[in-house]
């Protein structure tokens, strides 16, 4: 591949661990696009710089954005469907040369994407956390009504904040408080990825027909997902909503559909990465 392909990429800090760019570069040779996906690490002070430099690049596609940036990256864009006020965080951002640059949000659409296919039907939710994906998660949760929300926070106002904007009636918990007898339990934030804490909770409260869903995928197998699998616990990795969101920015980058049929074959790249 040559710098003068057409490219998109992924921006964040951390960015070393990201695994887009073997997706979104597996679904290009699968189907003969010449164009590539790259990852580039981008700190809060530089993406001002980084904004300014890529619109005047021509070969620039747009780019996807991970931690800590999804928020931040709303004051560079245009927002023509609403995103900022429906979900109020942003992890695709696309461009034509010269022109604005378009944000949106694949992270809801990819986060249902598994709880769709197994035909989930629960009433109940614990969100651990309450940065960017918190937002787009939760934004997913009441789309498919689900009502009673519970949020875990380390920082009980930004907690409530997530509930407020989004105005659901939720309640928010501590860290160390018990988890309540939820339907569905996902960690929304980077404990348990690697360089970073672990999210240690006691699951026991969770009922036997409840999911644990970690969208953390680095490792795959984190604490949480082990203990929620002793536990005969439904378990749902961060590959499920990684892969989801890519193949809705895949479409929106290089203007194909992603090549869904070979996720097996995807997986199993990822895992052995």
């Amino acid at each position: 591949m040559t710098d003068t392909l057409p490219y998109a990429e992924v921006i964040g800090d951390p960015i070393a661990h990201s695994k887009s760019p073997l997706i979104h570069n597996f679904w290009l040779d699968c189907l003969g696009i010449e164009a590539e996906y790259r990852k580039t690490h981008v700190t809060a002070e530089g993406l001002s710089a980084y904004f300014l430099e890529r619109r005047a690049d021509p070969d620039w596609l747009g780019c996807n954005v991970t931690i800590p940036h999804k928020i931040a990256v709303m004051d560079y864009t245009d927002d023509p469907g609403g995103v900022r006020e429906r979900i109020g965080a942003m992890n695709t951002i696309a461009s034509e040369t010269g022109g604005p640059l378009i944000g949106t949000n694949t992270d809801a659409g990819g986060f249902l994407q598994p709880l769709l296919r197994d035909k989930w039907k629960g009433e109940s939710a614990v969100l651990v956390g309450a940065g960017g994906a918190a937002r787009a998660i939760l934004f997913a949760l009441t789309s498919l009504g689900v009502a009673d929300i519970t949020v875990m926070a380390r920082d009980a106002a930004k907690g409530q904040a997530l509930l407020d904007r989004a105005e659901v009636k939720g309640r928010v918990i501590g860290m160390g408080d018990m988890l309540p007898a939820a339907d569905l339990l996902v960690n929304t934030s980077s404990l348990g990825m690697v360089g970073q804490p672990v999210l240690d909770l006691d699951l026991s409260t969770l009922p036997d027909g409840a999911t644990v869903y970690d969208i953390v995928y680095a490792p795959l197998e984190t604490p949480l997902l082990k203990a929620a699998r002793a536990r005969g616990l439904k378990a749902l990795d961060g590959l499920e909503m990684l892969i989801g969101q890519a193949a809705l920015a895949f479409d929106i980058f290089f203007d194909a559909q992603a090549p869904r049929e070979r996720d097996e074959e995807l997986r199993a790249l990822l895992l052995a990465a």
